[in-house]
């Protein structure tokens, strides 16, 4: 062999060999990602929302009904019921005679009423007609008995009932659970030693129901 052609074979093995590795180093470089044991959990569902708490009045047979709502949207949620007279109503009552009226409250949101109460305005006399007696003190001479099942919730004169009752705790209820009704009967009776003064007169007095979650 001669010098010039053992030259070239030695300048030759190192190109040779430089070239299969870096074919070496492309080829692992091109070769796909060895498996492997994997786990995972996607929670899809990931919300929270608000309750309502409403409420309904209605009448003994349930015909007549008044909900919190009818005030325009639950974003008020307060509205005033004209149709469920508490007091029955009558403009004929006489001494010793007794007008029972009795209705329900029910929650008809879904979430418990933690509190509820029952708050009266002052009782006011006016005319009943066009003949009307001379005494002023109807509100103190009328009396009134509200009852839930065995609970009193009231029992005095109109007059004296000023302040706010809470009705859980009379009845022992710890709260009113969503679509919960409690029962009320309201007794308004006109005393039997009233006299000709307290014909043509009539007492009125506004009551609000209210809950609180």
């Amino acid at each position: 062999m001669t010098k010039p052609t053992a030259a070239r074979r030695r300048l030759v093995l190192p190109v040779v060999l430089a070239g299969s590795v870096a074919s070496l180093i492309l080829a692992l470089g091109l070769s796909p990602t060895v498996a492997a044991f994997t786990a995972s959990i996607q929670n899809t569902v990931n919300s929270a929302a608000t309750g309502v708490l409403s409420m309904q009045e209605s009448n003994a047979d349930g015909t007549v009904r008044c909900n919190s709502t009818d005030g325009g949207s639950i974003s008020t949620n307060s509205a005033t019921c004209s149709t469920i007279n508490k007091y029955g109503g009558s403009t004929t009552m006489v001494p010793g005679q007794t007008v029972t009226t009795n209705i329900s409250i029910t929650n008809t949101g879904t979430v418990a009423a933690k509190t509820f109460s029952l708050t009266p305005g002052a009782c006011s006399q006016a005319a009943n007609g066009t003949v009307n007696g001379s005494a002023t003190d109807l509100c103190t001479k009328m009396t009134l008995v509200i009852t839930s099942g065995a609970s009193t919730i009231y029992s005095g004169p109109l007059s004296g009932f000023t302040a706010p009752v809470d009705i859980l705790a009379k009845t022992t209820t710890t709260s009113l659970a969503a679509g919960s009704t409690l029962s009320f009967s309201f007794a308004v009776t006109m005393p039997a030693g009233a006299d000709n003064t307290y014909q043509g007169l009539k007492a009125s007095q506004v009551l609000t129901w209210t809950f609180n979650s």
